[in-house]
């Protein structure tokens, strides 16, 4: 008789960690961190809760490991030239900023992992995928922990705000698209006492206006004009 050889390379991996991993994210895209129960994870990859349990202890554990691989692959650049610092760190910046907005549990699981969890691998990812371009660009040493925190707080925080944004608009029920309520906004901003609030009307148009990855980069390049500024500077 021949000898049994366990479980099938198929159920092997369905039973992985990254497959459990995967599995969850695709769980928090569909039914948010509520619907995130250890009971739909078996329903899901069709096994027992004891199989997923050999892999993750607890449900913060795999929340943390599920951010951890959005954030992976999310500031995965490829590396470029060594005069390329500047667009690697835009690639990183849209490659968070496109995470955060197709994963819409993705901005809380953030917030909480960089306050609570510093220790874990998600905000060293982060700060090193971006600081490593920081230093790329000359900026002296006693500048880059500043400098790359300024980035990395904008960067998740605009990103974060847009996917607030987008959430709310989903929620405006039918016949209200971005561009009728960027439109309403605008409207209400361009009627607001002149004398108050000059400057807020004088910048209405731009609000109907505006395309949001424009907007988000123009921010990413306001800090780094800064930051290459004031290197210079100190370097000069």
């Amino acid at each position: 008789m021949a000898a049994r050889t366990g479980r099938s390379p198929r159920r092997t991996e369905s039973l992985s960690r990254e497959r459990i991993v995967e599995a969850a994210v695709e769980l928090l895209d569909s039914v948010g961190e509520g619907g995130l129960t250890f009971r739909a994870l078996t329903e899901r990859l069709a096994t027992g809760p004891g199989a997923i349990y050999w892999h993750v202890a607890n449900k913060g554990e795999l929340l943390g490991a599920a951010t951890e691989g959005v954030v992976a692959e999310a500031v995965a650049v490829k590396p470029g030239s060594a005069d390329a610092p500047r667009e690697e760190i835009r690639a990183v910046a849209f490659g968070l900023f496109d995470a955060i907005a197709e994963h819409p549990w993705l901005a809380t699981q953030l917030s909480a992992q960089l306050s609570r969890s510093p220790l874990g691998m998600v905000t060293p990812r982060i700060f090193e995928s971006i600081g490593r371009q920081v230093r790329a660009l000359g900026v002296p040493e006693d500048g880059w922990f500043a400098a790359t925190s300024a980035l990395m707080h904008y960067i998740l925080g605009a990103a974060g705000q847009h996917a607030a944004n987008a959430a709310i608009g989903r929620d405006l029920g039918p016949g209200v698209d971005r561009g009728s309520y960027l439109d309403s906004v605008s409207t209400a901003w361009a009627q607001l006492d002149p004398d108050e609030y000059s400057f807020t009307r004088a910048v209405a148009g731009r609000l109907r206006e505006h395309d949001d990855r424009e907007q988000f980069l123009a921010g990413v390049d306001f800090i780094l004009t800064g930051i290459t500024s004031r290197g210079a500077t100190a370097t000069g």
